[in-house]
């Protein structure tokens, strides 16, 4: 049974080195889905999205004192800020903008706050029987958990389809499959996304 996020930010900013590490880790998922998202729309294969979350918790742990909140909703938001500044750093340096943007950074906040907005209403259109336990945690880091689970063909489809919004025909060209077989596939793996999510829940 795993700690709650809840005890596990409690023990962590009493000083508890072992909660904040595994506090960070069960964020894994949700930072790599929404870095996978936005990298995408940007940069492609340039940079892997574990990476950009392994920087993010380097970075999060170095400045732990910083965060202030008490909730998991303030935390994760605290987690994606970091996120966003890693990523604007890649944007800068992959499609040449010269010196700070804050306009633009301003956007790519806005950015993974659509993008984790959508994850959380995925959850939700997804859920057919919301359990308390639901109500009380971030649904898109649940989500990234529930995807997790699932065979990795029927991971993407669901990323490409739902989060990075592709047609049938250009999910079928990145999978290299037919579209027909995309679309049996979409069916198949929503349908054990369900079930991942029961369990998860």
């Amino acid at each position: 049974m795993h700690t709650e996020p809840a005890q596990l930010l409690c023990d962590a900013q009493r000083g508890s080195e072992s909660a904040k590490g595994e506090l960070l880790e069960s964020y894994r998922a949700y930072l790599e889905l929404l870095a996978r998202v936005e990298l995408g729309r940007r940069l492609q294969t340039k940079v892997d999205a574990a990476d950009v979350v392994q920087e993010t918790f380097l970075e999060a742990h170095r400045h732990f004192a910083l965060f202030r909140g008490g909730s998991e909703a303030e935390f994760t938001g605290w987690l994606r800020s970091i996120l966003s500044g890693r990523i604007a750093n890649l944007v800068r340096h992959y499609l040449g903008t010269q010196g700070r943007d804050l306009r633009r950074e301003q956007g790519l906040n806005i950015d993974l706050d659509h993008s984790s907005r959508a994850i959380d209403q995925g959850f939700l259109a997804l859920q057919s029987t919301p359990s308390q336990h639901v109500a009380e945690r971030e649904q898109g880091v649940l989500l990234a958990e529930a995807l997790t689970r699932l065979p990795a063909d029927y991971r993407e489809v669901v990323i490409l389809r739902h989060f990075e919004e592709l047609s049938f025909p250009e999910v079928a060209s990145r999978m290299a499959r037919s579209v027909d077989s995309v679309q049996k596939l979409w069916v198949r793996a929503l349908a054990n996304l369900r079930q991942a999510m029961q369990e998860v829940a």
